[in-house]
């Protein structure tokens, strides 16, 4: 899995939505918002973590951060970061280019609402290069996302 099977996935779902290969990196916000010439917080970054015994999706805004407090009133406990091996594969895609799009195996898939301040983000497609434009609203219909408050914004 990769960016083909987002490819194939947006041809499937969206075909509207095209995907970008920027022919360098993306595979961190800073990289992601330097190449697209965006702000940070426009960068639709996608966490693989698990919140006791169930493996999810977080997708928020590329300069939100986790917030504890917020986590455990949302999900009724704190979540733990999946390590690389881990969600390479449950998602099929490597870290840097994580995604909800394609995914190798289905995972339930929440969204912050951080991303409702801009209107369209910048997700990862599937490789360390690639990502697509949608609005933050389509994002998490596309994916079945459940909007939640879980991150923090820079202050």
């Amino acid at each position: 899995m990769s960016a083909e099977s987002v490819a194939a996935w947006l041809a499937q779902h969206a075909p509207d939505l095209a995907l970008i290969d920027h022919s360098r990196s993306t595979a961190t916000v800073a990289e992601a918002a330097d190449v697209l010439g965006v702000e940070p917080g426009r960068i639709a970054k996608t966490l693989a973590l698990r919140v006791g015994d169930v493996q999810m999706l977080l997708i928020a805004r590329g300069d939100a951060r986790l917030d504890n407090a917020l986590c455990k009133a949302e999900l009724g406990r704190r979540p733990r970061m999946l390590d690389a091996e881990t969600t390479l594969a449950l998602t099929g895609h490597a870290v840097g280019g994580v995604c909800p799009f394609g995914l190798a195996t289905q995972l339930p898939i929440i969204a912050d609402r951080s991303l409702l301040g801009y209107p369209t983000v910048f997700p990862a497609a599937g490789s360390q290069t690639s990502s697509i434009e949608v609005e933050p609203q389509r994002l998490a219909e596309l994916v079945g996302a459940r909007w939640v408050t879980v991150c923090t914004l820079p202050a």
